[in-house]
């Protein structure tokens, strides 16, 4: 792979991050990659990588940049540990839906403007808290998303009006959710109405909840949560809606 820093200018100040793509020469298909809400890592750089490997023009932006460089926790990563989440309550905070789809709409800007990207649409995946800004990314460029993924997303839909699924009627995007059993950020009556949702806005979608995956099962460090198998049937649904969204597209 071919891995590089980059500095992404938005309306609020510079994202750091990377810009990841097959090491060969060449243009790729691009992808904007969102990290779950503990950041970028080694864990999530490595996923990351997996995705380039399959042909693609990966950005890894760090989300959460208002709030300082990776590694953004100095804590253990432990679900329920007060100091832990005080630090993610912090995250969530500084990135509002406003702020959002001001920082996704300089993100596809960038990774528009590269010269290995090839092609005018472009796919995002998201995890955890991310799965709702990838949603939103498809809704403030509806002409350029093509695909959208998200794993183990929280709160896709909720009683708030800036709640993610009112953004449906906008979206032009195939949109893929991987849903975790027992999720308290998505949980099943809210994964119902969402789908029901879904159903209503008649776009291109699959919705499915992955039996015995807890939340966070798909990233490598987020223990006891990590389960191998589920997480590469995440990953091989990832490459399929990648592949039949973007590949022929970009040619």
């Amino acid at each position: 792979m071919v891995e590089r820093e980059i500095s992404i200018p938005t309306a609020d100040g510079v994202a750091d991050g990377f810009l990841i793509q097959p090491e060969k020469e060449g243009r790729w298909p691009g992808v904007l990659y969102l990290t779950d809400i503990v950041g970028i890592r080694a864990a999530n750089q490595g996923m990351a990588r997996r995705v380039a490997a399959e042909g693609y023009a990966v950005l890894l932006p760090n989300a959460f940049y208002r709030n300082g460089k990776p590694p953004l926790f100095d804590s253990p990563f432990t679900i329920g540990d007060e100091r832990f989440m005080k630090r993610v309550n912090e995250l969530r905070a500084a990135l509002p839906p406003d702020a959002m789809d001001r920082d996704l709409a300089a993100y596809i800007d960038f990774l528009a403007k590269q010269p290995s990207v090839r092609g005018k649409a472009f796919g995002v995946v998201g995890f955890c808290f991310t799965g709702a800004m990838a949603m939103r990314a498809a809704a403030v460029r509806p002409t350029q998303i093509a695909a959208v993924a998200s794993f183990h997303g929280g709160g896709l839909y909720t009683d708030a009006p800036t709640s993610p699924h009112t953004l449906l009627p906008r979206i032009k995007a195939r949109l893929y959710f991987g849903h975790a059993v027992e999720d308290r950020s998505m949980p099943k009556e809210a994964i119902e109405k969402f789908d029901r949702a879904l159903a209503a806005w008649g776009g291109s979608y699959e919705s499915e909840v992955y039996d015995g995956a807890r939340h966070g099962w798909t990233v490598p460090d987020h223990s006891p949560a990590y389960n191998e198998p589920q997480a590469e049937r995440a990953f091989a649904k990832l490459k399929e809606l990648l592949a039949e969204a973007l590949q022929a597209q970009a040619k």
